[in-house]
C-alpha cells in the first residue's frame, strides 16, 4: 500500500472515530464499544436525543444570551457540561429543567455556569474563587465563614453584573418560542445551546438573535465618517485631495480584478514609503 493510500484510511479512521466520540460521549466508560454495543446505543439514544434536546444558555437580564454552553464548557462544580445529564427519554415537567451532574460525590444538582474575567476566573465578594465554594445549593463559601453564598461583582461585556444573570436551560419549542436559533438537529452528545460556529463568540458579538441581533438598515445605509473604522473610510470613494507624496488610492476600481487590485495598492504604498525615506 502506498504512502497515499495510508494517509487516506489513517484520515478516514480519525474522522469516524472523532463522529462516534462525539455521539457518543463520556457513555462508553473509556472503552470503545463493538460495532454491535455501538448500534444498539444509537437505536436507543439518538431518537430521544433528537427530540428532546435541552438549550443551555447564560442569560442576561437584557434577554440576550450571553454564553452559550458547550459540551467543554464548565460547570460551578468544575465539570464540564457533557459530564452533566444532558440526555432525557422524556422531557421533565417542572421549570427550571435540571441538569444534575453524573461525577460520583459531586453534589451539583444542575448546571451552573460561571463566567471568566478574560482567562481568569471570578472572584466572590469575599475574595474567593468559584472553586473554592461548594457546588452544593447555595454555594457556600468553603474556604470561610462570613460568606452566605458565591456572589460575583464581575461585569459581563453587556454591561450588566454577574449576578444578574442566570443560567437557562429551555427546549426547542420553548427557544422558538423566543424567535431564538435553534439550529439542525444533530446527533451529537451535550450540544447544549451551540448552533453554529457563531456560538462560540461572546453575545454582544453575535449578529443573531441569541445575540446582539442584526444591524439596522439605518445604521448599515448611513455615510462614513471620520470617526468610523478605517477598513469603512478605505472604501468610501476618491478623495477630493491630491498630493505628491503618491498617496494611496481608497477606492477599487471596478474593472480590476482582486489580483490587479492588490498589486496597485503594494505599488502605491511601496512608492509611498520609498518618497518618505528620501
Amino acid at each position: 500500500i502506498s504512502e497515499k493510500s495510508t494517509f487516506i484510511v489513517f484520515i478516514f479512521l480519525c474522522v469516524f472515530l472523532w463522529h462516534e466520540y462525539r455521539i457518543v460521549g463520556d457513555d462508553d466508560g473509556g472503552k470503545l464499544f463493538t460495532p454491535e454495543q455501538y448500534e444498539e446505543y444509537k437505536r436507543k439514544v439518538l431518537p430521544a436525543r433528537l427530540q428532546n434536546r435541552l438549550y443551555v444558555s447564560w442569560r442576561s437580564p437584557t434577554g440576550m444570551d450571553c454564553k452559550l454552553v458547550g459540551p467543554e464548557t464548565l460547570c460551578f462544580c468544575t465539570h464540564r457540561y457533557k459530564q452533566h445529564k444532558t440526555d432525557y427519554e422524556e422531557l421533565p415537567k417542572e421549570r427550571p429543567i435540571s441538569v444534575p451532574c453524573r461525577v460520583k460525590g459531586c453534589p451539583c444538582q444542575s448546571y451552573h455556569f460561571v463566567p471568566l474575567n478574560g482567562t481568569q476566573p471570578v472572584r466572590c465578594r469575599c475574595k474567593h474563587l468559584a472553586e473554592q465554594h461548594s457546588a452544593a445549593p447555595g454555594f457556600p463559601c468553603n474556604s470561610c465563614s462570613k460568606c452566605s453564598g458565591f456572589h460575583s461583582s464581575f461585569t459581563c461585556a453587556c454591561g450588566q453584573p454577574a449576578y444578574a444573570h442566570e443560567t437557562v436551560v429551555e427546549t426547542k419549542e420553548e427557544r422558538l418560542a423566543q424567535g431564538k436559533p435553534v439550529g439542525q438537529d444533530v446527533p451529537y452528545a451535550a450540544m447544549g445551546g451551540l448552533t453554529g460556529f457563531s456560538s462560540l463568540a461572546e453575545g454582544y458579538m453575535r449578529l443573531d438573535d441569541s445575540g446582539i441581533g442584526a444591524p439596522s438598515a439605518e445604521l448599515l445605509e448611513a455615510p462614513v465618517t471620520s470617526m468610523d473604522h478605517p477598513f469603512l473610510k478605505a472604501f468610501q470613494g476618491p478623495s477630493s485631495s491630491s498630493s505628491a507624496t503618491g498617496q494611496v488610492s481608497h477606492r477599487k476600481q471596478s474593472e480590476a480584478d482582486d489580483m490587479a487590485y492588490f498589486e496597485k495598492r503594494y505599488q502605491e504604498r511601496a512608492s509611498y514609503y520609498i518618497y518618505c525615506l528620501i
